[in-house]
């Protein structure tokens, strides 16, 4: 029995041996906690995120709406004589130049009627110079005492009837002539043209409802816009220092657009120009003021009805604490960054915002230039955990 016992016994040691090495096997196998919960979670190494610092430079203070763009002339060819359309010397959408002709009419017409408006002056003036001899004769008929009085006076008002008569021939002459230039139609001013509401072989009308043909003038142009009228007084103090500067931008992609952008780098808009009208009235439905700007546009960037993104530069302000956007983090106790220590540990810093232009972010308070701040990586991150932070080249206006 003896025996029995002891192997039964070694058998228990050996078996509880056997168990405790695979609970330490499996207790080595695990992880280590992670301290400091959702922010230690790359352990001594840190948690890695990109960081860029504030930067102290000049930044302007601009006023931000929409606007849209528009032809600063616009004009609606229309005859100015009837007559059969001969001529079409321009392709729709072709850019013209002053005085560039644009429809020939008929002449014939025209020619015919100059004819004989110049031939009955001609014979009115034969007329004439017959009765202005024969007022002659009578005159001197009278001074003799031959004439009576009556017949001298008929031959006078029977020459001035002929002088009257000679005058409306002449004005006739030159109406005549007049309609013969207008058979052929020139551009009154430098623009593109529309599209065309005629065609070759119609008969066009001076009371035709549709024009033949628009025409925009788009270099220069003008874009206009609305501000919040209690910028106006910034806008008059501006304005007294010389023209105020405008930037027209492409318009942000808003909710309506449910197609990818497909305009490339190079073709992005960024339009210069400057105020060159403010209304002289405030809107009182909406609380703003109506502005224009003037752009050059010799490359043909802003079209008309084209709606853009317009920025009104108001002064410089030339010692701005900026950062990129992207590092403004929003809670429910208001607006705040991550700011990297010197040991490596990220403190969550309040701040208050000036305004946002562009890429960039400008600091009213809570940060100072040379501060480093976390612009990704802001998710993983609590008060006091360790970062390794990687370069971030900093947004510039």
């Amino acid at each position: 029995m003896l025996p029995v016992r002891i192997s039964a016994i070694i058998l228990s040691v050996i078996l509880l041996a056997n168990c405790s090495s695979t609970e330490a096997r499996r207790q080595g196998a695990e992880p280590p906690a992670r301290p400091g919960g959702r922010g230690g979670g790359a352990g001594s190494a840190g948690i890695p995120v990109v960081s860029a610092k504030a930067q102290i430079k000049a930044m302007a203070v601009t006023v931000d709406a929409v606007g849209s763009a528009e032809a600063i002339s616009s004009v609606d060819i229309r005859p100015q004589i009837t007559g059969q359309l001969q001529q079409i010397l321009f392709e729709p959408g072709q850019d013209v130049r002053k005085g560039q002709p644009l429809f020939v009419i008929d002449r014939r017409p025209l020619e015919s009627s100059l004819t004989q408006a110049e031939a009955i002056a001609a014979k009115d003036e034969a007329q004439l110079k017959n009765a202005t001899a024969q007022r002659q004769r009578a005159e001197d008929l009278l001074t003799r005492g031959i004439l009576a009085r009556s017949d001298y006076d008929t031959n006078v008002a029977a020459a001035a009837a002929l002088e009257a008569t000679l005058a409306a021939d002449r004005a006739q002459v030159e109406q005549a002539r007049l309609n013969l230039q207008y058979a052929q139609i020139a551009s009154p001013l430098d623009g593109r043209t529309g599209a065309l509401n005629t065609h070759v072989g119609d008969l066009v009308r001076t009371n035709d409802t549709l024009p033949m043909v628009t025409i925009n003038q788009v270099a220069p142009i003008y874009v206009t816009f609305s501000v919040p009228a209690r910028f106006l007084d910034d806008i008059r103090k501006a304005s007294s220092n010389g023209a105020l500067s405008v930037t027209a931008a492409n318009q942000r992609a808003g909710a309506h657009e449910t197609e990818p952008s497909t305009k490339s780098a190079s073709s992005t808009l960024h339009a210069k120009g400057v105020v060159t009208f403010v209304d002289n009235a405030v809107d009182a439905t909406t609380a703003t003021i109506k502005m224009k700007a003037t752009f050059p546009n010799a490359d043909r960037e802003l079209w008309p009805g084209l709606f853009v993104q317009v920025s009104l530069q108001l002064a410089m302000q030339p010692h701005a604490v900026v950062v990129p956007s992207v590092a403004v983090q929003t809670s429910q106790q208001g607006q705040y960054v991550y700011i990297v220590k010197a040991d490596r540990t990220v403190e969550v810093r309040p701040i208050t915002i000036d305004r946002q232009q562009d890429n960039d972010t400008v600091i009213a308070d809570g940060l100072k230039g040379g501060e480093e701040v976390v612009t990704e990586g802001q998710l993983r991150l609590t008060p006091g955990a360790r970062v390794t932070t990687g370069a971030r080249q900093a947004t510039t206006s």
